[in-house]
């Protein structure tokens, strides 16, 4: 039997939507306030998904305390209170919160064995949310 085990972290992190090969302008227009040249901050929650068969003995889908600590080690300790755009993840790309939702389940992804990685979203405000990989006909179309 396969289920599914959800857990949420949150870390408080800022950012400056900007892309050097824009003009000022150009970047006002695509970026709005999100361009202020001191970045803005956000609270972030993020969501990890994942799935597998539930363990006969102890019932779990994985250990929740192991996917914490991965969580903690791969995600939060490396973002928390940081400036995103000085992470080397986005010396080259913009540190929107789409792209942190997929680095953060690349990052996962690479290191989480005890159960298949689902999905990861992340909520960068109470009306923005983000998840990496699109699920439902979305995903069927990329």
């Amino acid at each position: 039997m396969r289920a599914y085990f959800s857990r949420r972290y949150r870390l408080s992190a800022s950012h400056r939507l900007h892309m050097d090969t824009l003009s000022d302008a150009q970047n006002r227009a695509v970026y709005g306030k999100c361009n202020n040249p001191h970045g803005h901050g956000h609270n972030y929650v993020i969501e990890v998904t994942v799935g597998g068969p539930v363990d006969a003995e102890t019932g779990m889908v994985c250990d929740m305390v192991n996917l914490d600590a991965c969580v903690r080690k791969e995600v939060v300790d490396r973002f928390d209170h940081t400036n995103l755009n000085l992470d080397p993840l986005f010396e080259d790309r913009v540190p929107t919160t789409e792209n942190l939702c997929i680095e953060v389940y690349r990052l996962l992804a690479a290191v989480f064995d005890q159960a298949e990685l689902v999905r990861v979203r992340v909520e960068e405000t109470s009306n923005n949310s983000f998840e990496y990989p699109a699920t439902g006909r979305i995903a069927a179309k990329l």
